[in-house]
C-alpha cells in the first residue's frame, strides 16, 4: 500500500467504524473494561456506515484509499455473516480455554 497516496484522516476514520465493529461482532475485548459483546444490530449499523461513506466519497479517492475502503468492507461484511449464521444456527462460539482442556483430558 502506498500511504503518500492515503490521507491520515480518513485512514484514521475507516480504522475506527472498522474497530467498533470488530467489538460490536465480539471479535475484540471492548478497550475501555476488556470484556467482549456482541451487538449484531450495531456492527451491521457501522457496516452501513463504511458503505455509505464509500458511495459518497465515490470518485473522490485515490486507488489506494479506495483499496483500503474496500478491503475493510469485504473483511467486516464476511464476519459479520459469519457471526449472524452462529447466532441463526445456535452454534456456540468455543473459547480457547474449552479447547485445552479437551486436549488435556
Amino acid at each position: 500500500m502506498d500511504t503518500k497516496d492515503l490521507n491520515p484522516y480518513l485512514f484514521s476514520l475507516i480504522q475506527m467504524f472498522a474497530s467498533a465493529c470488530w467489538q460490536q461482532m465480539g471479535k475484540i475485548p471492548n478497550q475501555i473494561d476488556g470484556k467482549i459483546t456482541k451487538d449484531l444490530k450495531s456492527a451491521q449499523q457501522t457496516i452501513d456506515l463504511l458503505i455509505m461513506l464509500k458511495d459518497k466519497t465515490k470518485g473522490n479517492l485515490s486507488s489506494t484509499e479506495e483499496k483500503m475502503l474496500t478491503d475493510t468492507l469485504s473483511n467486516l461484511q464476511m464476519n459479520y455473516a459469519d457471526e449472524v449464521s452462529k447466532e441463526i444456527t445456535g452454534k456456540p462460539e468455543e473459547k480457547p480455554e474449552e479447547k485445552k482442556e479437551e486436549i488435556k483430558n
